[in-house]
This record gives structure tokens, C-alpha cells and sequence, in this order.
């Protein structure tokens, strides 16, 4: 998959959720070419982060939960799992070849940041990072490792898949 724009950033330090759900968002909206225009990111991801956050406090991110119903709105089912000891990937891996992004949930001791997994080639992964706006090469073994370089936090808590995948 290719991002539709590059440089697309989280507008604060937790809205990282709502800009990965909106650029899966993008990612699965086939019916735009348009490059989305950074004003109209930020302004989706206060949107979505409202939308999904009706509970749980907006300063404490955004839940698994949240970010799955957030994607889902784009016409493909999304759900969650936890990380898994000894992890294949097998579901990541099929979902992104599918054409379905998946987000993840890193931390170090918590979870903390959401990135999203846009492409698989064998031993990489490509990751939108939404801090910086960039994508991210990482190794499924990194991930299953705990050894995550380069996405602010080395640990994978949680992933969001599309439902046929989970």
C-alpha cells in the first residue's frame, strides 16, 4: 500500500489513534486520488478522537477498542488482539497483503503510541509512523523481540485487524 500523502503528522501528543485510524481511513477509501491536505488531516483526527473517545479520558490516547471501531467506519470490520508470546504474524501479515492496513500499539513498560503496518516484504515491515509523518522499516522479529528501532517505543502491545483476520 501506498501512503496517500507523505508527511502527514499527529497534531498533538495524543492523537497518534485517531491519525492512524484516518490514514487507514485513507488507505481503504478507494474512491479519492486526492492527496488528503494536512489541515483537513489534523481537523479528522480531532473528529475521530471525539467520536471514539466518549468514555475513556482523550489525554490517555486512544483504546484498541476505539482505534478498531474508527477504521471499521470505513466499510471493512475491524477488531483487536493482544500481542502473543512466540507471535507468527501470520494475520498481520495476510491482512496488509490484502490491501488492509493493521494498526499496532507500542509502549516500553505501557502501551503508549499507535503506528500503522502498511506493507510486508518477507523479513520488513513498512510502518507509518505519525509522529514524524514518515515510513518506518522494522523486522517482524524486532517485533516479536521487543527491539522495535526507529517507532518511538520498542514494544508491541496490541494489534487492530481487520475481523476475517483475527
Amino acid at each position: 500500500m501506498r501512503l496517500p500523502a507523505q508527511g502527514l503528522r499527529q497534531r498533538d501528543g495524543v492523537t497518534c489513534g485517531p491519525a492512524v485510524a484516518v490514514m487507514a481511513g485513507a488507505l481503504l477509501d478507494a474512491t479519492s486520488d486526492a492527496p488528503p491536505d494536512p489541515a483537513w488531516f489534523a481537523a479528522e483526527q480531532v473528529r475521530v478522537h471525539a467520536a471514539v473517545n466518549r468514555v475513556w479520558p482523550r489525554a490517555l490516547g486512544t483504546t484498541p477498542r476505539g482505534v478498531a471501531r474508527a477504521i471499521g467506519a470505513h466499510g471493512v470490520r475491524y477488531g483487536w488482539r493482544r500481542m502473543r508470546r512466540g507471535d507468527g504474524f501470520a494475520d498481520v501479515e495476510r491482512a496488509v497483503r490484502a490491501h488492509r492496513p493493521v494498526a499496532m500499539l507500542i509502549g516500553n513498560v505501557v502501551p503508549r503510541h499507535w503506528v500503522l503496518v502498511i506493507g510486508c516484504d518477507g523479513d520488513v515491515w513498512e510502518c507509518y509512523e505519525p509522529s514524524s509523518g514518515q515510513v518506518r522499516r522494522v523486522s517482524p522479529a524486532a517485533v516479536r523481540g521487543g527491539r522495535l528501532h526507529g517507532l518511538g517505543f520498542p514494544r508491541a502491545f496490541a494489534f487492530v485487524l481487520p475481523h476475517s483476520n483475527i
